[in-house]
């Protein structure tokens, strides 16, 4: 089984193609990205910040953040004059309703974002899921794009994937792709109030919290314990070793549901690159016997994928009615 890691792309390259200028959000467990994109397709503003957590008024906060970026952006570049926003977020969404139904890392319950962005900002909103977005960035211009059945796989904070199956992006109503809360092991408890959850054991966020516990050492994330791991840290290689086992484990489940050409794995685990894709692939390969055997690919796009995919998403939704009036008349 072969492990590739493409060369990524860079913010300010010409990456989306000509079409629409466009805002774009993406919210993350730790930050969230701002992004404003050209009618050439150029990132011409590209902003981090910390997800501004707060409990229960944690969305509200974000969709304050998106009218504060997105008037200051405006400001900025008077000569681009943005015709859609594109919002991603995590945890179970309802793209048709625009809702965030559920998030266990960022506390909101059937929050109505799509409304409320575009309430604050002025402009039509395309809404989704994060992992959905950047699959889809990764599906049309990074390294799932030669593949017609693949899973793109994001490990950070959560696990979570976006299927595609003969071309299309299957999301199962909002519930597709939550690998992130099947059950590998006994323990820990999850925030979703599951035992046992992949995102509980592998996840970046996950990796660094088993280690803190178990050694009462603090590190600074996943990195830090992978260093440890390397450097002969007994209890850092277990935690380690037993999240890699747990992704193979997984992913083996993926496999023999859906046979998938390619598994490309992106998020801030992806980062450790060999150290991820080669003790990942021996094990996912140990685990099967008469099945496909996927590729294991690193995400080409990089950290940028949520903006960019959350960028097309919105140039879809305007493309969309302009589609309808040439299909009735011609």
């Amino acid at each position: 089984m072969n492990a590739v890691s493409p060369t990524p792309l860079r913010s300010g390259t010409v990456a989306l193609g000509a079409g629409h200028a466009v805002l774009a959000f993406d919210v993350g467990g730790t930050d969230m990205k701002a992004a404003l994109i050209d009618e050439a397709g150029e990132i011409r503003a590209l902003e981090r910040i910390r997800t501004p957590l707060d409990g229960d008024r944690t969305a509200d906060l974000v969709v304050e953040a998106v009218a504060r970026l997105s008037e200051r952006f405006r400001a900025e570049h008077a000569d681009i004059a943005p015709r859609a926003v594109g919002l991603l977020v995590p945890g179970h969404v309802d793209d048709e309703a625009g809702v965030g139904v559920f998030s266990e890392n960022l506390g909101w319950r059937d929050y109505p974002f799509r409304d409320r962005v575009a309430d604050a900002v002025g402009l039509p909103v395309s809404f989704s899921h994060d992992v959905r977005g950047a699959g889809e960035a990764e599906h049309r211009l990074g390294a799932a794009a030669p593949f017609r059945d693949v899973v793109v796989m994001a490990i950070g904070t959560g696990i979570a994937g976006a299927i595609f199956i003969d071309g299309r992006l299957y999301a199962g109503g909002g519930m597709a792709g939550e690998m992130g809360h099947s059950r590998v092991a006994d323990g820990p408890e999850c925030a979703c109030g599951g035992r046992g959850c992949l995102e509980a054991v592998a996840s970046a966020a996950a990796i660094a919290r088993r280690y803190r516990a178990r050694t009462g050492i603090p590190v600074t994330g996943s990195k830090d314990v992978l260093d440890r791991a390397q450097a002969g840290d007994d209890d850092a290689r277990l935690i380690w070793e037993s999240a890699l086992d747990a992704l193979a484990l997984d992913l083996s489940h993926t496999v023999a549901l859906l046979a998938p050409e390619a598994i490309v794995i992106g998020g801030g685990l992806s980062q450790a690159g060999a150290a991820l894709f080669e003790p990942l692939a021996e094990r996912l390969d140990a685990l099967l016997t008469f099945q496909r055997r996927p590729v294991l690919l690193r995400a080409s796009i990089g950290e940028d994928a949520g903006v960019i995919g959350a960028a097309l998403r919105a140039r879809d939704q305007l493309d969309a009615p302009e589609r309808s009036s040439l299909e009735a008349t011609a």
